[in-house]
């Protein structure tokens, strides 16, 4: 008698294609940022008049102009793109700590990865409506949900036991502590919005920046 097998423990249980996989999802979100750097039209060339009718310092003016309006939109680039490497980085430090994967992981991290796609269009939002406090809650909502999976996927492995057994307690720690310093930062960063959402985003910037080029300034030098 030949004994039947189920399917879910057979499934999901590659690290490699599930790393795979996110390498992909991350490339197409950070290139997705770059698309809300379109240079706008020129009405005033486009819009059917001579040209002959616009000088130098005229085209000048309008340059000046053009590059004032896409500000918001470089800030919240820069921001964001900052953010999609800080969350790959985190990431592949995870599973890099895996011996294997499961079912049940693998859709944590593809929750994980819905909230990587969504980074575009909340920073659309945010650099539409910069200086609307709802756009920048919306934007610390989905830094939220990517930490909060984060952490919950890191807990899972640990409790199912796909962790190394080579890998040291303080290596775990360390992402943990990580994990949780950082969304409270963030929690800071929205929370600044109600004196004006420029210091909320500069604050922003800031702590991404100390994320990527890891400081030797405490408190950074141990995150």
């Amino acid at each position: 008698m030949v004994n039947a097998t189920s399917y879910h423990p057979l499934s999901g249980r590659s690290v490699g294609r599930l790393a795979a996989l996110s390498d992909g999802v991350f490339a197409i979100a950070l290139t997705l940022l770059v698309l809300d750097l379109a240079v706008p039209v020129n009405h005033a060339i486009h819009g059917g008049g001579p040209i002959w009718q616009h000088g130098a310092l005229s085209s000048e003016d309008t340059a000046i102009d053009v590059l004032g309006d896409l500000a918001p939109n470089f800030l919240t680039y820069l921001m964001s793109f900052l953010t999609l490497g800080i969350f790959w980085v985190a990431q592949q430090t995870q599973l890099e700590q895996l011996d294997r994967s499961d079912r049940d992981f693998t859709w944590i991290q593809l929750v994980f990865l819905l909230g990587v796609t969504l980074i575009p269009f909340s920073t659309g939002l945010l650099s539409a409506y910069i200086t609307y406090r709802a756009a920048l809650v919306v934007y610390w909502l989905n830094l939220l949900v990517l930490g909060a999976v984060l952490y919950t996927s890191l807990r899972y492995a640990e409790r199912a036991r796909l962790v190394r057994a080579d890998v040291p307690g303080e290596e775990r720690d360390a992402v943990r502590r990580r994990i949780k310093v950082f969304q409270w930062l963030y929690v800071v960063a929205v929370l600044l919005s109600v004196f004006d959402t420029y210091v909320s985003i500069g604050f922003l910037v800031f702590v991404q920046l100390m994320s990527a080029l890891g400081p030797r300034i405490p408190p950074f030098d141990r995150f």
